[in-house]
């Protein structure tokens, strides 16, 4: 095909610089797909971690770069061996598709040139709640190894820990959820959210984490019935260390939850489009990408924003 395009897309130049520049995208394939980004959040864990310099180098990693994974969009081009035709809403984790501007993520940008491998079919109906898919993947693989456990107690309640509580809410269990802030104890459903010094059980089978606070480890420990098993879900910047004489004493489990899986973004669509999977009140702000470097930092320093969004259609 041989097509290339232009698109606006934010860009960290370096940690807490943001801008929004004008971009070359890679040529278009016949298994590609050009997508016009209408929405794409911005992740407090990773990105925040990207934004600050503190994320840990991994294969990919550099700056000026591209962030967003959580985008979403209808096809503006199709390859002849896509499979998608013109007009489709996709979501789209990412893309690779900015030259010389590493694409760790990509996804935010006004249109991204994407493998149509990459994307999946959403439904309209969804709208900007669709970015969530990222997010709600990563909760649905918690649990979706083989043996795996529905939480009993959940450490924090951003989307990440409503995500897995009312996935675990949807398969019969109803999960403690531990949060310091007094303000985001609020929006539960079929669980109980508490400040972790009013909790008076302290022995839970199987506890995840998701605070990101490398620091819990020996404290999450010491709450652990025996035999149980400790999920870390978040994304940890330090060292993690815990005591060993308590873990032995418990017979202690410790899993790390990594990257989703496929698989584990086509069962939260299929649960989000059906209805069983609530995405309500989980996206509190939204800017226009014009207004990028506040609303990264708006997403990263306010404790009442639970998802930022940038709604791209603000630039059409």
């Amino acid at each position: 095909m041989n097509t290339t395009y232009q698109a606006k897309a934010v860009v960290l130049e370096k940690p807490e610089s943001i801008v929004l520049s004008d971009l070359q995208l890679s040529p278009v394939t016949e298994t590609d797909v050009v997508v016009d980004i209408e929405w794409s959040g911005i992740s407090t864990g990773t990105e925040k971690l990207l934004w600050s310099g503190r994320m840990p180098h991994f294969p990919g990693m550099g700056y000026p770069l591209v962030p967003g994974y959580e985008s979403v969009g209808k096809i503006y081009q199709a390859g002849i061996r896509s499979g998608y035709k013109p007009g489709q809403r996709v979501f789209v984790p990412g893309a690779r598709c900015f030259g010389d501007v590493k694409g760790l993520f990509g996804g935010a940008a006004s249109r991204v040139v994407v493998p149509a491998s990459r994307v999946i079919g959403v439904d309209s109906k969804l709208g900007p709640e669709a970015v969530l898919f990222a997010l709600a993947a990563t909760a649905h693989h918690v649990t979706a190894s083989e043996g795996s456990q529905q939480p009993d107690l959940i450490i924090g309640h951003g989307v990440l820990g409503r995500l897995i509580a009312r996935i675990a809410v949807l398969a019969g269990k109803s999960p403690v959820v531990w949060e310091v802030d007094a303000d985001r104890r609020t929006g539960a459903i079929g669980y109980e959210v508490i400040d972790p010094k009013a909790d008076q059980k302290r022995y839970y089978k199987t506890i995840v984490d998701v605070s990101g606070d490398a620091s819990l480890l020996d404290t999450l420990i010491s709450c652990l019935a025996p035999g149980g098993e400790i999920v870390l879900a978040g994304f940890y910047d330090a060292p993690m260390t815990f005591s060993f004489p308590q873990a032995f004493m418990r017979e202690a489990r410790i899993r790390v939850a990594a990257q989703w899986q496929p698989k584990d973004l086509l069962a939260v669509k299929n649960l989000a489009e059906s209805g069983r999977l609530s995405l309500d009140g989980l996206i509190t702000h939204h800017a226009s990408p014009h207004q990028a470097d506040q609303a990264y930092r708006q997403a990263f320093s306010d404790k009442d924003c639970l998802k930022m969004v940038l709604d791209w259609r603000t630039l059409q």
